[in-house]
């Protein structure tokens, strides 16, 4: 395919990619100002707040400062009209690092995938860009440079892992086949690299997978806590659709934060606070319904949770020691070690980018600190990954190994003997 084809569709790809985005912001936005507002709402304040609130679902953190109509009216003092909040929901963070991905993928497919890249990360950067400047609201500020910067750091993260990916299994005739003739050359120790990331992105899954259905069993054993917090909230059916729809979109930072707490270390919900397996200590939550499923009080058994992360490790090691196995490659111990090392480093990375992107402010006051803390939780899952990885990469081969591979040499001998 031609290089400016390649640039055109890859910029294609970031324009619907903000755009989906926006929508999926601006649509239920623009329903609630119809039926709550009418027609004779202030329609110049509907881009200004849905443009803000893209920009957070990025990432990007926001101060919020209330009108002192609104504090008069709720009885919230002064020193709490201005605070700031970045959690954000990472649902939209997700589509757009998922999209980048596949755009990466398919420039890369098309053997240009440096030009798309670029296409597309300029393109995604400028309708940032446009929309951090005519998008700011009163009530929710963003600093501009963030409201640029971060959203298309996450569409650039997305459009390089993608290609990259793909080219470093296909090929691309360029800088990735010369870098990959390179680790080829390394003989033991060539497939560390690649194993290593393979290990972390079985180790990611398995994780967010296994966090996931914690999310949903406390969804089943507390869903009562979650409907009586709706009830509590008195809203009409409007309002309970429009808290179903935020509950949703972090979703995503739930399993987050049931990860760190299967890791070990848990979750704040305010300053002084912790939710983790060794122990609860709340203070006053917030009366968000989500938040029902937070568990009142824990005990000593559920340390046993420590073991998911352990076991998400195993499963990463007993699949890449298949690999090695299959491919005859990488069968001393130290190469071995360094992939274990490998696994464990990038998981934690993985672990600590997660905290980072899930931790932080959800109100004023002691709600200022909120979600895992970025160093215990990556040191967890490093540790713990490494312990489960280590059984199954440097334990000794057994003698099934052995056999398979004096199966196949002999195999291949009687292939390359000459035919009389």
């Amino acid at each position: 395919m031609q290089r400016v084809i390649v640039v055109l569709l890859a910029a294609l790809d970031a324009l619907i990619a903000a755009a989906v985005g926006v929508v999926a912001v601006l649509a239920p936005f623009t329903l609630l100002w119809v039926l709550a507002f009418g027609v004779h709402a202030d329609w110049g304040s509907l881009w200004p707040v849905s443009g803000t609130l893209w920009q957070f679902g990025h990432g990007v953190p926001l101060e919020v400062t209330l009108p002192d109509a609104v504090l008069s009216s709720l009885g919230i003092a002064k020193e709490a009209a201005t605070f700031a909040i970045s959690v954000p929901p990472l649902a939209l963070l997700l589509f757009t690092l998922i999209f980048a991905a596949r755009s990466g993928r398919r420039a890369a497919a098309a053997g240009a995938w440096l030009s798309g890249v670029l296409s597309g990360a300029v393109v995604f950067a400028l309708l940032s860009a446009l929309i951090g400047v005519t998008a700011q609201a009163q009530v929710l500020t963003a600093p501009l440079w963030a409201a640029v910067l971060i959203p298309a750091s996450v569409y650039f993260a997305g459009l390089l892992a993608g290609a990259v990916t793909r080219a470093w299994s296909e090929g691309d005739d360029g800088i990735i086949d010369r870098v990959h003739d390179i680790v080829d050359g390394w003989g033991d120790w060539a497939p560390v690299p690649a194993e290593s990331l393979r290990g972390a992105a079985v180790v990611t899954v398995a994780l967010t997978g296994a966090a996931a259905v914690g999310v949903a069993v406390m969804t089943m054993l507390r869903g009562g806590e979650v409907i009586a917090l709706f009830e509590a909230a008195r809203v009409d059916v409007l309002g309970a659709s429009m808290l179903t729809l935020a509950h949703l979109m972090y979703l995503p930072t739930l399993v987050v934060w049931s990860a760190s707490w299967l890791a070990g270390p848990g979750f704040a919900l305010g300053t002084g606070t912790a939710v983790s397996p060794a122990g609860t200590e709340l203070g006053v939550v917030p009366g968000i319904p989500v938040l029902g499923l937070v568990p009142e009080n824990s005990s000593m058994w559920m340390l046993v949770a420590v073991l998911v992360p352990i076991a998400c490790g195993a499963l990463a090691g007993w699949m890449v020691r298949s690999r090695l196995v299959w491919g005859r490659t990488g069968t001393g111990l130290w190469p071995r070690a360094a992939i274990t090392a490998g696994i464990s480093v990038v998981s934690a990375g993985v672990a600590a980018l997660a905290a980072v992107l899930a931790s932080g402010s959800i109100g004023p006051g002691r709600l200022a600190d909120a979600g895992p803390a970025v160093g215990p939780f990556a040191l967890a899952v490093g540790i713990e990954v490494l312990i489960g990885c280590g059984i199954l990469l440097l334990t000794p081969r057994h003698r099934d190994e052995l056999a398979e591979e004096r199966t196949d040499f002999w195999r291949e001998q009687a292939t390359a003997a000459p035919v009389d």
